[in-house]
């Protein structure tokens, strides 16, 4: 079976700054591949070059067996893009935005209207169907925009962090809106600066780090090369935090860490036969427990030590990759207007 999506050796520059050194991923059908990495990774920069918006540098990448530089339009014809940015227009209605982009893609007026209106139904913006998107929410807006990118039926949607400043009912609405759209043969990529959504969407993950992948394999599978487990030790006396970690760090060869705000120190636990022996230790060291707990690793706690601690985000000002933007050199504006371009391609 064809992989969905297939990169190979990837590499973009921009200038003196290398935004991706040999860049390797794989997208199964009808999963979610959650692309992590911190600020400036080269994360978006992968998702311009898988989108046609940009051109590598080196390497190959395939959507759908097509090659994204030879053949880009027919990746266009199979793929739908959203950005980090709303590309709806705030003047129009919801569903004229729609409309027209049906319309731009070569549907009929009566076939246009036909999409936009199921769309709607589908991200229950029906009854604001005819309200300007300007009046709309922050989470209406995002379910348009994600609707938007649907209209020409792909079977390969790019999600640049769609739920970036949603609150948290959005967000799950969001996610719904995601497993839906797998569980209907949609593959799905998707980067996110929210740990927890890659948790609960992504089959598979790829970690970018400097431009290169440093990790990949399901959530569970990344966990476990982690150590797995994570020992929660809260004395009963917060004097008592020091004297914790130190018998956790000579018993788990690790760095536990502190939290002197909830009084819990933490450590990952690669066997957990030491635990009897850490009971021990730290009765013998006069420590008296109020909670011990193991408990399987999060993602976010497997993701700060990939990167050594520094935490995912937006990449760069304004949505960019690297100091001077790895989105081509260019501004936001432009970036929606390359994106308004993709979605005007004739399918």
């Amino acid at each position: 079976m064809t992989n969905a999506i297939e990169a190979s050796g990837l590499v973009k520059r921009f200038g003196k700054t290398t935004a991706l050194a040999g860049v390797d991923l794989v997208a199964r059908p009808g999963t979610v591949l959650g692309v992590l990495g911190p600020n400036g990774a080269g994360k978006t920069t992968a998702v311009r070059i898988l989108a046609t918006l940009l051109r590598a540098d080196g390497g190959q990448a395939r959507v759908c067996g097509y090659d994204v530089g030879r053949q880009s339009h027919q990746v266009r014809q199979l793929i739908g893009l959203t950005g980090q940015y709303a590309s709806v227009d705030e003047g129009l209605s919801g569903i004229n935005n729609l409309i027209m982009i049906g319309r731009l893609l070569g549907q009929s007026r009566r076939g246009a209207r036909a999409r936009a209106t199921e769309l709607l139904e589908r991200f229950d913006l029906a009854e604001a169907a005819q309200r300007p998107v300007k009046t709309y929410s922050g989470g209406m807006r995002r379910r348009l925009d994600l609707a938007a990118s649907l209209v020409g039926h792909p079977r390969v949607l790019y999600l640049d962090e769609p739920t970036t400043g949603l609150d948290p009912r959005s967000r799950t609405d969001v996610w719904d809106m995601i497993r839906k759209l797998v569980t209907g043969g949609v593959t799905v990529l998707l980067t996110t600066q929210y740990l927890d959504e890659a948790d609960q969407l992504a089959n598979d993950i790829v970690v970018i780090d400097h431009g290169k992948v440093i990790a990949t394999g399901t959530p569970d599978e990344l966990k476990d090369r982690s150590g797995g487990q994570v020992l929660e030790v809260e004395p009963a006396s917060r004097a008592w935090l020091d004297r914790t970690a130190a018998v956790l760090a000579s018993r788990t060869g690790a760095k536990p860490a502190a939290d002197t705000e909830t009084g819990v120190v933490r450590v990952p636990v690669a066997d957990a036969a030491v635990l009897p022996i850490i009971i021990r230790d730290l009765d013998e060291a006069g420590v008296d427990l109020a909670e011990f707990t193991l408990r399987k690793a999060s993602l976010e706690e497997v993701f700060l030590a990939l990167t050594g601690g520094r935490a995912p985000g937006h990449d760069g000002p304004a949505g960019h990759d690297g100091p001077a933007g790895d989105r081509g050199q260019v501004g936001p504006q432009h970036d929606n207007d390359e994106i308004r371009e993709l979605e005007r391609s004739p399918r």
